[in-house]
């Protein structure tokens, strides 16, 4: 899947490079990007094609099928399209309130992500920090930042692939995935976002 914005920086971690790329806003929210093209051609002439008279045919193009599974409490989320394995963890699950540090269990569910990685062969694994919008933008930015720098630093310690690029990126209160006028939609936005493509292994 193609990564949307600029790589700015990069340097070497453990390894593995990561690129930072903070101040690149997306046009689309992560993980919406188009993916696929139509393999079958649509004929606008054809008699059995119906259209309003004036109406034209809009460019062909083959949605991804999409299956999210989640747990009962909505601690963790699984996205998975024809190309791609996205994690959604929620903050509470891996630091204590406004914070970074990560609580006692969080390291081992983000080494499972990091083996199933491992089993897909990335080359390339996004890590996407979000808030909910309580509080200020530019806390949040800087909060959602740490909290994803903290999970690419464990994925790395078990992300075997020397290659592997990391995409690093604080996003604060943008593109949530639940209400913010809720307690529980608030906490379904503090999450932290782990995409890898699918691979032989998915």
């Amino acid at each position: 899947m193609a990564i949307v914005g600029l790589v700015v920086t990069g340097f070497q971690f453990g390894g593995a490079a990561i690129a930072n790329a903070d101040d690149v806003v997306p046009s689309v929210p992560p993980g919406t990007e188009a993916s696929a093209s139509a393999p079958v051609p649509v004929k606008p002439d054809s008699p059995r094609l119906k259209l309003p008279q004036g109406g034209t045919l809009a460019a062909p193009k083959v949605l991804d099928l999409v299956e999210v599974v989640e747990d009962l409490g909505g601690e963790q989320r699984r996205q998975e399209t024809n190309e791609t394995v996205m994690m959604a963890l929620q903050s509470e699950v891996l630091f204590p309130e406004d914070s970074a540090v990560f609580n006692a269990q969080a390291a081992a569910r983000i080494q499972a992500i990091g083996n199933e990685i491992n089993q897909s062969k990335a080359t390339r694994i996004r890590v996407f920090g979000f808030t909910d919008d309580q509080g200020s933008y530019e806390h949040g930015k800087e909060l959602s930042k740490q909290r994803a720098d903290a999970v690419h630093n464990e994925l790395a310690k078990t992300v075997t692939n020397p290659s592997v690029v990391f995409d690093v990126r604080g996003y604060s209160e943008d593109y949530p995935i639940a209400d913010n006028g809720t307690e529980e939609g608030r906490k379904k936005n503090r999450r932290v976002e782990i995409t890898f493509p699918r691979g032989a292994a998915g």
